[in-house]
């Protein structure tokens, strides 16, 4: 299987081969998996620090679940658990490169002040300033496509249109190149079937574009069993990652991803 080889730079750090690591970091009281959420700041704070030193070089900082079912907050409410913790990492941690989780562009625009590197949007832009946004702070950005409400039924062909018409936006606005990662929404599908054929077939998807791309299947429903026990598919997932020279894996399990990636890379 091909490699796919694109640069991606969160402020002055470039990111261009192998497979790293994105740190999960919930400030949610209803986050799927219980044991991601950090309740306050202080405990956001020691996460951070346990995550920075297993082996997560972005930390991706969110105060929505978008979990299948969860309920949609306001832009205000998520900016009130969110735009503390950007502020107090970026103060404990100031070489932390920092990810916003929102689809929220007013959201975007406070984190981007509190001292976020870049936005994790994981609506493919239905907030329509939020290209601009991102552009007018120089930030770096991943963009996910959601296929839950889509009537298009060939995935992959839904996917290659959803990212394409996304990243040429952010181009447009006046992103870089260098400065766009792809997601391709495993867990944002229409069916577990779906999730599991786009696990499997996730290098054929990003050998469509020139931008490097981002997996996030870290303990998601669809690989089934209690949540506390998905564990051991999810480095399963990671190892496939690596093997099809996916940049970025978005994980709860920092430590244990770093290790998966060693042995795979080695293999």
């Amino acid at each position: 299987m091909s490699k796919n080889h694109c640069k991606f730079k969160v402020r002055d750090v470039v990111f261009e081969s192998g497979t790293h690591i994105m740190g999960i970091l919930n400030v949610t009281p209803d986050s799927f998996f219980e044991g991601s959420r950090a309740r306050d700041v202080d405990s956001a704070l020691a996460r951070a620090k346990i995550m920075l030193r297993d082996g997560a070089e972005i930390l991706d900082i969110g105060g929505q679940s978008t979990r299948p079912g969860c309920e949609k907050i306001s832009a205000i409410e998520e900016m009130s658990r969110l735009i503390p913790v950007v502020e107090a990492v970026r103060a404990q941690f100031p070489s932390a490169l920092i990810s916003a989780d929102t689809f929220y562009a007013s959201v975007a625009e406070e984190a981007a002040k509190a001292g976020a590197d870049m936005i994790n949007d994981v609506s493919c832009f239905a907030d329509e300033n939020m290209a601009k946004t991102i552009a007018k702070h120089g930030l770096s950005v991943c963009v996910m496509h959601n296929r839950r409400r889509s009537e298009n039924r060939d995935m992959f062909e839904d996917k290659i249109e959803g990212l394409t018409l996304a990243a040429d936006k952010l181009l447009e606005t006046g992103t870089p190149a260098d400065k766009i990662l792809l997601d391709g929404g495993i867990g944002f599908n229409l069916s577990r079937e779906e999730d599991v054929e786009l696990l499997v077939r996730y290098g054929e998807l990003a050998e469509h574009f020139d931008h490097p791309f981002l997996m996030g299947a870290s303990r998601k429903s669809f690989l089934g069993g209690r949540v506390e026990d998905r564990l051991p598919a999810s480095l399963e997932a990671v190892k496939l990652a690596v093997k099809f020279g996916v940049l970025f894996v978005r994980v709860h399990d920092v430590a244990q991803s770093a290790q998966a990636i060693a042995a795979e890379s080695k293999s």
